[in-house]
């Protein structure tokens, strides 16, 4: 008998758990947009996501399984489907050039 159990996320599943403003846990992330100390702009199931703290670190990413993992001290988080969230990790001539 196998005792091994996986757990299945579904698809359009989006969590977002926030332990003392220093530790974020996020499921339902399709791609990691940018990233820096202040800044981690991210795509989920359920829209764009923009993360703004304090020395962030990204712990873990397994965009495989749709994770992501951070540290630092979180001082703002925001959903939008604003066109700037999306087009900040490309440059110049990839935003021109669409």
């Amino acid at each position: 008998m196998d005792t091994y159990t996986k757990q299945i996320v579904p698809a359009a599943q989006h969590r977002l758990v926030i332990n003392n403003r220093e530790a974020v846990d996020i499921t339902g992330v399709v791609h990691v947009d940018s990233f820096d100390d202040e800044e981690i702009v991210l795509e989920t199931e359920k829209g764009l996501l923009a993360i703004h703290g304090e020395d962030l670190h990204i712990k873990n990413l397994n965009l495989e399984k749709g994770e992501l993992a951070i540290e630092g001290l979180i001082t703002e988080l925001v959903y939008s489907d604003d066109q700037r969230y999306r087009d900040r990790g490309k440059s110049f001539f990839e935003r021109i050039f669409k």
